[in-house]
């Protein structure tokens, strides 16, 4: 009777597995976050992009709002609107249970942006006011071949907003993200739970049961971004249910988030509900 149960599991969680694998990658063109600043278009020097990164980070320690910029050469076939959805939706910027988080995205080649603003910011940055920081402050320059400097001035304006407001403290972990303590704990206690499952259920079986485990932890507990909740989860799988036979076994090389020595930088958790407003140059 049991033998003849499992197979049919098995087969059923190796589906949910693919599944689960395949929605993580069914948003096409969205980056996986790891920075204030991700220039897919080269348009900023290294000089810029850091000037630019520091100051993000300086306002984030000092109120804890999360801002991030992102620019991308197109949004085609999607809208800009429907895209920064998207974005907004996996990067998760902004603190857990504040959503004070502002995401500022430029598609080049189109020549359109849009700002993203969380449910905690939309009563100081509403719409027509998102709407004014494009069209004012922002586009003025772009025009002018300086996205640079519209960039820089249409942050500035923002940070000028938000530092009005009266906000939560941030906290010492506000900006880290998932840190090495809290991926360590999700990681062994992964682990731990797929070596015990896999004696039971089988190597194969035991992991993807760990490994959606450790994601789904990782996302609803630690409410970290999508993407990296499935690298948690993956990696669990893959150390559980398809580590090596031989004496030598598995190991990771390197820290969390592909990120090597000075750590990856990732959302808070934060909300989005649509707010916020597209412009063009």
């Amino acid at each position: 009777m049991l033998s003849a149960i499992f197979p049919r599991v098995r087969y059923g969680f190796g589906v949910s597995l693919l599944l689960f694998c395949m929605t993580a990658w069914a948003v096409v063109g969205v980056p996986e976050l790891s920075s204030r600043v991700t220039d897919l278009t080269a348009t900023l020097s290294a000089e810029q992009a850091t000037a630019l990164e520091n100051k993000l980070a300086a306002f984030e320690a000092k109120k804890g709002s999360q801002i991030a910029v992102l620019l991308v050469p197109t949004t085609q076939p999607k809208d800009i609107a429907e895209f920064g959805i998207e974005v907004a939706d996996l990067w998760q910027i902004g603190r857990k249970g504040v959503d004070d988080g502002v995401i500022l995205i430029v598609a080049k080649d189109d020549r359109k942006l849009r700002l993203e603003v969380g449910y905690g910011l939309e009563g100081i940055i509403p719409d027509a006011v998102a709407k004014r920081v494009i069209a004012e402050t922002i586009t003025p320059h772009f025009k002018e071949g300086d996205y640079a400097g519209g960039i820089d001035a249409g942050i500035t304006q923002l940070m000028a907003l938000i530092g009005g407001e009266a906000l939560p403290a941030p906290s010492e972990s506000s900006s880290e993200g998932l840190g090495e303590g809290a991926f360590m704990f999700i990681l062994m206690g992964g682990l731990i739970a797929g070596f015990v499952l896999s004696a039971m259920l089988g190597r194969i079986m035991g992991g993807m049961l760990a490994g959606l485990g450790s994601g789904l932890l990782a996302a609803l507990i630690f409410g970290v971004a999508f993407s990296a909740a499935l690298f948690v989860g993956l990696m669990v799988f893959f150390i559980v249910g398809v580590r090596s036979t031989g004496g030598r076994g598995w190991s990771s090389g390197g820290g969390f988030g592909g990120s090597s020595g000075g750590g990856s930088w990732g959302g808070g958790g934060g909300r989005f509900g649509g707010g916020g407003a597209s412009g063009s140059w």
